[in-house]
């Protein structure tokens, strides 16, 4: 469970030739850092030398903290769907998906995803490997941790585990780059996340999220098989254009609760023809330039948001895979 005497030392050799961290001290200094260190000893059995070695190695990074304040689903609908959706990205998915046919062919028969989604969300997350970030996760979660406060305590949590799962996995923690908020490999999983949905599908051993799309594959369909995917279901259906009344839904949450026959009775609509009234669905608004954009989501949509916390998101892998999906059988 070590990280073992070999790795120790190229740790320290690394800090030491880093003259930003010799000449500030970085973080090892302050006391909230040391209490960290003391938790992480006392809780998980680190050796002291070998965290004091890691974080002492890390940096404040001021640009994640700018980056954190601007995210992209902060951007109103027309606005964050162009990002995206380009004719780029789609042809790209139809060529990764054909690359890995056979793989996205053996995910969904285990987990019963989509092949599309799976493509989608690699897609938007890293553009099939191409974005994968260029801020070391140590840095970013440190950065977060101890000098973001709206969200300290979470990073904090992210840091804790991403310490465990570089001891785990026996990975070098100086080594490993990701997103401005520690988001790892070409699927973007947290710390928590790579420890508890990632998996070796082609069990060689190693679960690598950074190049090997099978484990890629494997592990973007098990997190939303695990988050309650339900094969063959909708993800969501636009509202069909109504002349009459429509309900006021005040916060109608991302969570399906509502029977298409309530939907269907509020002035809610689906354009397809759905013909299990009882479905549960949830009205998504998405803001246009100069008007709004109503459709359902259903449990599908819902599972897609707990990979991103955020309609936008969702909505965006869902149009991506059927654009992806149309394209190749073009």
């Amino acid at each position: 469970m070590r990280i073992g005497r070999n790795l120790l030392v190229m740790l320290f050799v690394a800090a030491l030739s880093n003259p930003v961290a010799a000449a500030n001290g970085c973080f090892i200094e302050r006391q909230e850092v040391k209490a960290f260190i003391d938790a992480m000893v006392a809780t998980h059995g680190f050796e002291r030398a070998e965290l004091e070695t890691i974080i002492g190695a890390a940096t404040y990074q001021p640009r994640i903290i700018e980056l954190m304040t601007r995210p992209a689903e902060a951007k109103p609908w027309f606005e964050y769907r162009p990002i995206f959706l380009t004719d780029d990205r789609i042809q790209l998915g139809v060529e990764f998906w054909n690359q890995n046919n056979t793989i996205l062919n053996q995910a969904e028969a285990r987990f019963g995803v989509d092949p599309a989604v799976v493509v989608a969300v690699i897609g938007i997350e890293t553009k099939y490997g191409r974005v994968l970030g260029n801020h070391r996760v140590i840095d970013a979660l440190m950065t977060l941790a101890f000098d973001y406060p709206k969200r300290g305590r979470e990073f904090e949590g992210y840091l804790e585990q991403f310490l465990i799962l570089v001891r785990r996995e026996h990975m070098n923690p100086l080594d490993l780059m990701g997103s401005y908020a520690g988001a790892m490999g070409m699927g973007q999983f947290m710390p928590g996340s790579y420890i508890e949905y990632a998996v070796d599908f082609d069990g060689d051993g190693i679960r690598n999220l950074w190049s090997n799309h099978s484990d890629v594959i494997g592990s973007v369909a098990n997190y939303l098989s695990r988050h309650g995917w339900e094969a063959g279901g909708p993800i969501a259906d636009p509202v069909r254009d109504n002349a009459g009344s429509q309900r006021l839904i005040e916060k109608p949450g991302l969570k399906p609760v509502y029977p298409l026959s309530q939907m269907r009775d509020w002035g809610y609509s689906p354009v397809s023809d759905f013909s299990d009234d009882s479905l549960l669905s949830t009205l998504i608004s998405l803001e246009n330039r100069d008007s709004m954009e109503q459709w359902l989501g259903f449990q599908n949509f819902y599972v897609i948001t707990r990979y991103n916390h955020s309609p936008l998101y969702a909505m965006a892998v869902y149009q991506l895979s059927r654009e992806i999906k149309d394209q190749r059988q073009r």
